[in-house]
């Protein structure tokens, strides 16, 4: 990876994070002008400030902890702690209406869902790669509960805890916020045969989250060769595709790892795909004393995407992340079901990660996840909980039913007191983040193709690095 590429992901990213909270505290700051309320500062992040400067008697700021941002309106009362204490000047200014702080509060998220929207409107112009796996099962371990079941490779999934899938990407999503572990699943042999199979979940090592106990129909790739391991000296390479280890035709990482684990001392042919051409490697996994189990000293990963353009109407793009992101709200509430819990969200550290993976790999993907972000921007936002947007309005609505304004010093203390609960939560979750990054590291180094589907004088399928 060189110098430029780094330098350019990290603009990238805080230019289209930047965009999304600018977009938020913009919608803040048009309604404020609108509905003549004084304006002290517009801030990009919580914290100390990196670099500002005045105009129009407004104080803008971009500060060093990326986590949000704020507009300062000393007519609606927030938190101190979070942006300062107001004025003299501005704390003998007359309170906002009721009306003008629920629609300063709304006017953020709005202005996050119509950002949104005209993003996923560039995307449908442009077309958005999609990724292509169906969800057909490769390998099903021997002796397995599935296996007894009568599930054989090939086989395809239809359905999972009642939801059609049609991509691998969708069983695991509806497996993990599935309530309960043991799920029904729909299965078809040769597009005739269909059953349904009560099939128990496994805690993924990777994830720790359950997800079937099925490997998908891809060839796993090496990711890295460490020095001095059987598999630097037998000459494998990292991008090699792993098609078939001692004559058995390998179908995923995890069955993989197995069957060099019960190899160790015997030198095996590994079959890999380098360079669109089919390799005979031999090589001679080693026993770990440790883990008293054979290894060949390279990491296996799943084998390079493929995504297909598709041009999907706005609408619909909005409508699968505003349903996915309730999905994980249920599954939230139903922990104990579900096993997803606040530590499987992610934090700035986490966002930054995933943006910056798909910067690397493609714009359009990093758009989308923009969208997604936008999105769930405006929903997490309009949560009735003091110091979020929704917050505002439940205390204004208290305020005009009330006929008079809330106490100043309640506003203050259950605001700062939620604030400082929010980022508790924000720490935690990068702190889990943290944790995740040797996943995410993998998402930034992969390759994937791009197969374009426009006419037959469209540029050939194209690599991004």
């Amino acid at each position: 990876m060189t110098i430029l590429n780094i330098l350019y992901v990290t603009v990238a990213v805080i230019l289209l994070f930047g965009a999304a909270v600018f977009v938020h505290e913009y919608g803040h700051y048009w309604m404020a002008r609108r509905r003549g309320l004084k304006i002290e500062e517009f801030a990009i992040g919580f914290g100390p400030k990196i670099f500002s400067w005045v105009r129009d008697g407004v104080v803008w700021s971009w500060r060093w902890i990326p986590a949000g941002g704020f507009v300062k309106l000393p007519q609606m009362v927030t938190s101190d702690a979070l942006e300062g204490r107001a004025s003299e000047e501005a704390e003998k200014l007359p309170p906002a209406s009721p009306l003008s702080k629920i629609l300063v509060a709304v006017a953020g998220p709005a202005m996050n869902v119509l950002f949104g929207l005209a993003l996923a409107g560039l995307l449908w112009i442009t077309g958005l790669p999609v990724q292509v796996n169906p969800p057909i099962i490769g390998h099903v371990e021997p002796d397995s509960p599935e296996a007894k079941l009568g599930i054989q490779p090939g086989d395809e999934i239809l359905a999972v805890d009642g939801k059609p899938v049609r991509s691998w990407q969708e069983v695991q999503e509806f497996t993990i916020l599935a309530r309960g572990t043991n799920l029904p699943v729909v299965i078809a042999r040769h597009g005739q045969f269909t059953n349904t199979y009560l099939l128990t979940t496994v805690v993924s090592e990777t994830l720790g989250l359950k997800v079937l106990n099925l490997d998908p129909r891809d060839h796993p790739v090496i990711k890295r060769v460490r020095p001095g391991s059987p598999a630097e000296q037998a000459g494998l390479r990292e991008g090699d595709e792993i098609l078939a280890f001692a004559q058995v035709p390998v179908f995923g990482a995890e069955q993989f790892i197995k069957l060099v684990q019960k190899c160790a001392g015997e030198t095996k042919d590994l079959v890999v795909r380098r360079d669109g051409k089919r390799v005979v490697i031999p090589v001679t996994p080693r026993l770990d004393p440790d883990a008293k189990v054979a290894r060949i000293g390279a990491e296996i990963g799943p084998g390079r995407p493929v995504y297909r353009i598709e041009h999907i109407p706005p609408w619909t793009q909005v409508g699968v992340v505003i349903d996915r992101t309730v999905g994980t709200f249920r599954a939230l509430i139903h922990s104990r079901e579900t096993g997803v819990g606040l530590k499987d969200l992610s934090g700035p550290p986490g966002i930054f990660a995933l943006l910056a993976a798909y910067v690397n790999t493609d714009w359009r993907l990093a758009l989308s996840f923009l969208v997604l972000l936008n999105i769930n921007l405006a929903i997490i936002n309009m949560l009735p909980i003091p110091v979020l947007d929704g917050g505002h309005c439940l205390m204004a609505l208290i305020e005009r039913v009330a006929r008079r304004p809330l106490p100043a010093r309640l506003v203050e203390y259950t605001t700062t007191g939620f604030a400082l609960l929010l980022i508790s939560l924000m720490i935690f979750v990068s702190f889990h983040d943290v944790k995740r990054f040797p996943l995410f590291r993998s998402l930034f180094k992969q390759r994937v193709t791009i197969e374009q589907t426009e006419p037959a004088s469209a540029p050939a399928p194209a690599t991004s690095p």
